[in-house]
């Protein structure tokens, strides 16, 4: 089992362009990634697999202090899995789907995050973000493709026609650096906006709140628990989640009024804990902060060649899970168009995409955010009576559960007027519009006996990480061998993976010259969740989101539709 003991220190090192190389001090890097977080390390870590070297820039030197952000959705840990993070991350944190809503001291009803089987990665898992941290930063050491550069301070951007110049601070001086793009993954207040006389706008919500990792063998489930008005901490609210190592993650809610440095005092601490947990548990404090939210974002998160990520373009309240979460989506959603870009195989609007895509998806966030912190934290009498009234009937029912508001927890955004969409000309049931992320199922090689996953395929057929696939339910017979063959040899190439039903036979391989895969849909899940009838196309993005769907084979329709996906014209030839 993983362990570390954090903080974890990482070694400085100077930079290339401080070390007397001419040739180095001039050159210009294809991506500077400033923030070596999460969002940071996702972004480098999935250029890198993608063929494109990256600088990682850091102000600090060591890993997150205290556990920050803890649940993980089963949306990144997908995303995770294509990293080379996914089981490590699986394995050593604590997976749970399972929340109780209470009401003072009484339950007021359970809801279940996954209830169904067939998917390879639980509804969450948690983990401590310094683990994270931990498992990413090991993860990009062992790609040649990055260089991690620890106590390089970005203290001055300045945009060019043609590159990003950074002036970076570190213990030996400063440097410039010199990149063709930026990505500003530096946080909440990220040096590389400032530096750009940018801002984040939004509401800040005047309540405050503890937070407390303790440590302590205590019987409760992996569940999440959460209370309104509890006796531990009335006329307020109180979460409770389990983390690895037998931490805990306890949130109290303080009220505006309450001094910051005052309730991070143990003699403060130790009793609001002890009323919640019993006089009897025992208890050590491992870290304690005190915080205030906001729902905020950028206007813009492309600025020519500068993008931003993160929270260094929204922010979000932590109920519901939606700050790392998001962030890490906004990494895999910018590298691939970045990477294809970079190599000039895509339009230079398949940047204001990730802008148009991610926007649209931090706007969600920061609704569903603000509608749960105005449940959790009524600020009237009347809000907070029909507040209370909701939990009540939540009690006995089942319509008054949809309103009570503890945290809507963190789903993947569906991209549904994502430019790059094809709309449908065929009829379609089901989740998986063009837009959607794509949904994991349970598969099977022919001759293989370990079983496999969907989403382990399509990241699997599209290395080395920038092609498109496209997924044919039945043997693909029908699709001529010239239409595969200009599918498999486009400047960015398409893959097929065809997905039969158990007991078919599929198409020899000698039929098919170009390099399909074939798999067998071993439960019948996947053509359920694609409502995939002999014959079904789907297109699918690199970073496995749908663009487009058709009932039958056309190779017009496909390739129409990944020019659109590249931000291409109709003669497939660039701007």
């Amino acid at each position: 089992m993983d362990t570390i003991n954090p903080p974890r220190t990482f070694a400085y090192q100077p930079g290339a362009e401080q070390r007397s190389q001419p040739a180095v001090a001039h050159a210009i890097r294809p991506v500077a990634v400033v923030g070596a977080g999460p969002v940071g390390l996702t972004a480098a870590i999935d250029l890198a697999q993608r063929g494109v070297p990256v600088v990682v820039l850091d102000d600090d030197d060591t890993l997150a202090a205290g556990s920050r952000a803890i649940c993980f959705a089963k949306r990144t840990l997908d995303i995770l899995d294509r990293l080379g993070c996914g089981e490590r991350v699986a394995a050593k944190g604590v997976s749970w789907h399972v929340g109780k809503v209470f009401f003072g001291d009484k339950q007021v009803y359970r809801f279940d995050l996954l209830p169904e089987a067939g998917h390879r990665r639980p509804a969450f898992v948690n983990l401590q973000q310094y683990y994270l941290e931990s498992f990413l930063a090991e993860r990009a050491a062992e790609l040649p493709g990055i260089e991690l550069r620890w106590r390089h301070r970005v203290t001055g951007v300045a945009p060019g026609q043609d590159k990003v110049a950074l002036t970076v601070s570190t213990p030996d001086g400063d440097y410039v650096l010199h990149a063709r793009y930026v990505v500003a993954a530096d946080g909440a207040h990220s040096a590389v906006r400032q530096g750009l006389g940018l801002e984040s706008k939004g509401r800040v919500f005047r309540d405050r709140f503890l937070i407390a990792d303790v440590k302590m063998a205590a019987p409760f489930p992996a569940e999440r628990w959460f209370w309104f008005d509890p006796p531990f901490n009335p006329g307020r609210s109180a979460l409770l989640h389990r983390q690895p190592d037998d931490v805990w993650r306890l949130d109290f809610q303080l009220g505006w009024d309450a001094d910051p440095e005052t309730e991070k005092q143990p003699e403060r601490v130790i009793p609001r804990i002890r009323a919640m947990l019993g006089e009897d548990v025992a208890f050590t404090l491992e870290w304690v902060s005190v915080y205030t939210f906001c729902c905020q974002r950028m206007d813009a998160f492309r600025h020519g060649r500068v993008l931003f990520a993160g929270d260094a373009a929204h922010r979000v309240s932590p109920f519901g899970a939606r700050g790392a979460n998001s962030g890490v989506q906004d990494a895999e959603n910018l590298a691939w168009k970045l990477a294809l870009v970079l190599a000039g195989r895509a339009g230079d609007a398949l940047l204001d995409s990730y802008a148009s895509e991610r926007e649209a998806a931090a706007d969600e966030n920061i609704r569903h955010s603000t509608r749960s912190t105005d449940f959790i934290t009524p600020k009237s009498a009347m809000s907070r009576t029909f507040r209370d009234a909701v939990l009540r009937l939540a009690r006995r029912h089942a319509f008054a559960r949809q309103l009570v508001n503890s945290g809507r927890l963190s789903l993947p955004t569906v991209l549904g007027d994502s430019p790059l969409n094809t709309p449908d000309r065929d009829v379609f049931a089901g989740a998986m519009v063009p837009g959607a992320p794509c949904v994991d199922a349970p598969l099977q090689r022919h001759g293989d006996a370990q079983p496999g996953w969907l989403l382990g395929e399509l990241a699997e057929l599209g290395e080395p990480g920038n092609d498109f696939t496209l997924l044919v339910f039945g043997d693909g017979s029908a699709i001529p061998a010239d239409a595969r063959r200009r599918l498999a040899t486009a400047a960015v190439p398409v893959r097929l993976l065809c997905v039969v039903p158990p007991g078919q036979p599929a198409a020899p391989q000698a039929a098919l010259p170009d390099g399909p895969r074939h798999v067998i849909d071993a439960e019948g899940l996947a053509a359920r969740r694609y409502d995939g009838r002999p014959g079904t196309c789907y297109l699918i993005r690199p970073d496995q989101h749908v663009c487009a769907r058709w009932r039958t084979f056309a190779a017009e329709a496909v390739q129409a539709a990944l020019l659109r996906a590249l931000c291409l014209p109709a003669n497939g030839r660039m701007h």
